[in-house]
């Protein structure tokens, strides 16, 4: 096959995805743990950063992209992702299941060094980056971060719609990172299934701690993104970077002005859309879309109401 014709064929390994099993896969059983296993395995893209054209910019676009107030925050999430993943992977004695973390690990680094790959490129400067040490409690730190993920891809996929549709970047940039896209899909997929798989295979005196981990998580994590703007360094002459940028950025990425309404919807509709191409018997994340949907039914959309008006 020809170059474009491999990447093709990559990309939609990457994207279509079925157990080979018929039948109900019930949620905790050991089909359901290789399903959610063999998905993400079956779909890595092995696509390599180091040979990534990155497009030529104008000085218009390369002013829109090194003005984003994410870049510290992105390659420190990343590098922190990969080696709390590749922790948790250490502790597991499932063979299969230490596999498919090793690669959710694999991926997060990957992900890192197309970040770094793409500043680099562009001449973005970045505060200096911590040590990413090993965290002390394993799975804590794996939960932290697939959690997180859970919430910050949710916006993510809106963004990076409006971002392909609103040609505020060319659409050669915005297409390098599709990939980076699709594999988060595929992260948050595997790890609502790795929650309830791990739930139904403790004792049952060990499930209420399990839950309230999980509360803790997510008190947690709203804690994190309390305020709207942090600074990763100490530098004030460096750009204030934005820890809550998935939530708030549309107009940082496409010039329309949308509502908080119509952002809600092009994410549940793009969330919907990046998942749909994998098994349906598999979990599907649900707190971000189920929360979404009840802040949407008490907003209005301006243009919607402007048109049956009209």
């Amino acid at each position: 096959m020809t170059d474009e014709a491999t990447i093709a064929a990559a990309d939609e390994t990457a994207r279509r995805w079925a157990a080979p099993d018929p039948g109900i896969i019930r949620p905790g059983s050991e089909a359901h743990k290789n399903a959610f296993c063999r998905m993400l395995l079956d779909t890595h893209n092995p696509y390599k950063p180091t040979v990534i054209d990155w497009p030529a910019l104008d000085a218009e676009a390369r002013g829109r992209l090194t003005a984003l107030p994410i870049w510290d925050i992105a390659v420190q999430t990343e590098g922190k992702a990969r080696i709390r993943v590749l922790s948790y992977a250490e502790q597991l004695a499932d063979a299969l299941l230490r596999r498919a973390v090793e690669l959710d690990a694999f991926e997060e680094g990957r992900h890192k060094e197309v970040l770094s790959r793409l500043v680099e490129a562009y001449g973005i400067r970045l505060a200096p980056e911590p040590e990413y040490h090993r965290p002390r409690y394993a799975e804590w730190a794996f939960m932290v971060t697939g959690f997180s993920e859970c919430i910050d891809s949710f916006f993510a996929f809106g963004l990076f719609a409006m971002a392909k549709t609103s040609r505020f970047f060319p659409a050669e940039l915005v297409e390098t990172f599709e990939p980076v896209m699709q594999e988060e899909a595929r992260h948050i997929l595997f790890f609502v299934n790795w929650v309830a798989w791990h739930r139904r295979n403790l004792r049952w005196w060990r499930r209420p701690w399990f839950w309230a981990r999980v509360v803790a998580v997510w008190m947690f994590l709203i804690y994190e993104r309390i305020g709207l703007a942090r600074s990763v360094g100490a530098n004030q002459e460096e750009t204030p970077q934005d820890n809550n940028f998935t939530l708030t950025g549309s107009k940082a990425v496409a010039d329309v002005d949308l509502s908080p309404a119509a952002l809600i919807d092009v994410c549940l509709m793009e969330n919907e859309r990046r998942l749909t191409g994998y098994d349906p018997r598999l979990l599907r994340p649900m707190v971000m879309p189920c929360l979404v949907r009840l802040i949407r039914r008490f907003l209005r959309d301006p243009l919607a109401s402007a048109a049956a008006v009209q």
